[in-house]
């Protein structure tokens, strides 16, 4: 049975007509041959050095990831620097509100001890009577006494 016959299928049409053995001999040398070159050719086009690829895919990444580096970094840089401002205002708030706090203390405080100072003095004007006042009828009939 011939190459061709086996490639095309068809065994019995082609086998009559392709019945010279040196053509399929020659057809087979040629497809061999073709074979051969073409496992060359891929075998060294597999083999061959590629540096200039490389070097830039290389490079290009390097470059990439310097840049997505520097970038973190700047980021970071202001982000930490952001909250730091922010949380120094916080502290500014929070002990702005800590002096009111202590003011409002110290204001009812002394508001506290002047009424105080005022219901004692009100109790000391009322207590300073020179007689109690179930005596003062006697003390006025003495105020009189002494007149005459």
């Amino acid at each position: 049975m011939s190459l061709w016959a086996k490639w095309t299928g068809k065994w019995d049409d082609r086998a009559e007509l392709a019945g010279d053995e040196a053509l399929d001999r020659e057809l087979e040398q040629t497809l061999r041959n073709f074979r051969l070159s073409m496992h060359a050719w891929s075998e060294a086009a597999y083999s061959r050095p590629r540096t200039a690829a490389a070097v830039v895919r290389h490079r290009t990444w390097r470059l990439a990831v310097g840049w997505a580096l520097g970038c973190v970094l700047v980021a970071g840089s202001v982000g930490g620097g952001v909250y730091e401002y922010r949380h120094r205002q916080e502290l500014a708030r929070i002990a702005a509100a800590e002096r009111e706090t202590r003011q409002q203390q110290l204001a009812a405080a002394e508001r506290a001890r002047e009424a105080e100072a005022e219901l004692m003095a009100r109790i000391d004007s009322d207590v300073s009577q020179q007689v109690p006042s179930a005596l003062e009828p006697l003390a006025q009939l003495m105020d009189g006494d002494d007149t005459q």
